[in-house]
């Protein structure tokens, strides 16, 4: 990564704020996944064994600036205090009096959490006095926040006018790793792309066109591809107004040389419910009365047999509507497959909510390259757009000034 990172700064006694992505998913008072908080420990970590204060900051959900008792940060730093095996306090707002009171009292190798960011409005209309305000606390930015590191807020961007602003290590990782597909990947490159929609990766399905030898696509957008060549699918969902940009990936696809596999097969059932009756039909053969619900044990097999090839695999989205067991096999074989390859020395990386979440739930993680934490963000790095959160980071080798040094 060509930045400045935590490694690079002499952080003892230092005020550092770290932006974390801690947006944990959470029902009724529970985290049901708590793998960026995992992630998110090595910087923690790093920062408080090197007699960093070490101010925590992130988002959670969409309260859309305004106090949601549901949102509240109270979980997470529970689960952190879990993990780090110390308690951790926390502050009733994300500014304030009673915020600064808190931060003045904290020594090296004490951590504090600020609460949830989004609570404040001017977080993500990214105000310039918010910005400033958050800047105040500290002596030292950290981004640490590659989920959100494709959003311009106060936190993420604005406060890099006030302070000098360093990677985290999880960071770090993500950007190295991502890299890897964009600067010459392994050959062949084999993307798996599934998910429900095709309107929310027509960028990412371009970017990789333009990389990879072969793209697979599984889940609910599987559905337009097919619709676009004029197979009926019954009550399946399907993009009716993106049936030309599935016309148009389709051709670009041909024209460049590149392998777009579609599903020859599929489970089905009459309703998404856990006690649906399912059968497997070719996938011109779906009745009017059922919907597609996750490839078919053929287009497993086929799509298996094809990655057997991959030295390098990207997989982002789900196969069917893996949350329900009995549509999840296509998700579950895809994670296997994949896990297969990175035992065969491929890279493998991993993006995107719900695949993580397969991936996380089979204990393969740690079977792959990488596991991304990013979702939006790296779906918007592969598609080569400029990130704001990482583009505010200081060069490598940069100087680092102190602001509170200099007053």
């Amino acid at each position: 990564m060509n930045a400045t990172t935590i490694r690079d700064v002499d952080v003892a006694g230092k005020r550092v704020f770290v932006r974390a992505d801690l947006n944990v998913p959470i029902d009724d008072g529970r985290i049901t996944d708590d793998t960026r908080i995992r992630a998110s420990l090595p910087t923690i970590v790093n920062l408080l064994e090197r007699g960093a204060i070490v101010i925590l900051a992130s988002h959670l959900g969409r309260p859309k600036g305004k106090v949601n008792d549901a949102l509240r940060l109270k979980p997470v730093a529970d689960r952190l205090a879990q993990l780090l095996g110390r308690p951790v306090r926390m502050t009733g707002d994300a500014l304030g009096p009673g915020v600064q009171v808190a931060i003045d009292k904290l020594r090296p190798g004490d951590l504090i959490l600020l609460e949830n960011l989004r609570f404040r409005a001017d977080e993500e209309a990214n105000d310039p006095e918010f910005a400033a305000a958050l800047a105040s606390l500290a002596d030292l930015y950290v981004n640490d926040a590659f989920g959100a590191a494709h959003r311009a807020h106060a936190s993420t961007e604005g406060i890099t006018h006030h302070l000098p602003a360093v990677a985290g290590l999880l960071m770090e990782r993500e950007v190295d790793a991502l890299s890897r597909l964009l600067t010459k990947p392994a050959r062949p490159f084999h993307a798996v792309i599934g998910g429900a929609k095709v309107s929310g990766k027509l960028e990412v399905l371009e970017a990789l066109l333009a990389r990879c030898q072969a793209v697979l696509v599984g889940g609910g957008m599987a559905n337009t591809f097919l619709a676009a060549r004029g197979l009926e699918l019954g009550k399946s969902l399907v993009e009716m107004d993106q049936l030309d940009n599935a016309e148009r990936i389709m051709a670009e696809a041909r024209r460049k040389r590149v392998r777009l596999m579609l599903p020859t097969d599929a489970v089905i059932a009459p309703q998404i419910h856990r006690r649906a009756k399912t059968q497997v039909v070719p996938v011109d053969a779906v009745p009017k009365d059922q919907m597609v619900v996750d490839i078919g044990p053929d287009t497993r097999s086929a799509y298996a047999a094809h990655l057997a090839k991959a030295k390098t695999v990207f997989w982002n989205g789900p196969m069917g509507v893996f949350e329900i067991s009995q549509f999840a096999e296509g998700t579950n074989e895809m994670a296997r497959v994949i896990a297969r390859r990175t035992a065969a020395k491929a890279v493998t990386i991993v993006g995107g909510g719900d695949s993580v979440a397969a991936v996380e739930g089979l204990g393969l993680a740690d079977k792959m390259t990488h596991v991304s934490t990013g979702g939006g963000a790296s779906l918007e790095f592969i598609e080569g757009k400029s990130l704001p959160g990482v583009e505010a980071l200081l060069p490598a080798g940069a100087e680092i000034n102190f602001p509170k040094e200099d007053a």
